[in-house]
């Protein structure tokens, strides 16, 4: 059975773990639309709390075309997390291809005052085949 998150990333003691799920029945690839949700936990394994200020994705589609995405938070949010927690959130992603790949960062700002950025691993987009298809 697989592990709920796949793939994690560690930076100034904040860990960044993805799960991705890819959604059937949001996708439509005889129109050239494959969906994917990602869930993200992160976690604050250090010493501070941090605040999670803005968001850097660099999606990749099938073709080697990348798209950068960037913006304030995360769905909606700038959590602040303090040692020993942890924030949870799931969004989405739709591409052109049936594969493709999602990597990235976040801009923290620690309660000492000191900002960094936390890696965001890269995880695949991989939709699955259909077995029976000629």
């Amino acid at each position: 059975m697989k592990a709920l998150f796949t793939d994690e990333a560690t930076t100034r003691g904040v860990v960044v773990r993805v799960s991705v799920t890819y959604l059937p029945e949001q996708s439509e690839p005889q129109r050239g639309r494959w969906f994917w949700a990602y869930h993200i936990r992160i976690e604050n394994e250090g010493p501070v709390a941090v605040q999670l200020l803005t968001r850097h994705w660099i999606i990749t589609d099938g073709r080697g075309l990348r798209h950068t995405v960037e913006g304030e938070g995360v769905v909606g949010e700038q959590p602040m997390i303090v040692p020993g927690a942890s924030f949870d959130y799931v969004s989405g992603c739709p591409l052109s291809t049936p594969n493709g790949s999602m990597q990235g960062s976040y801009h923290m700002i620690a309660e000492d005052g000191s900002s960094f950025d936390v890696a965001i691993p890269r995880f695949a987009l991989i939709a699955p085949t259909v077995s029976g298809e000629q």
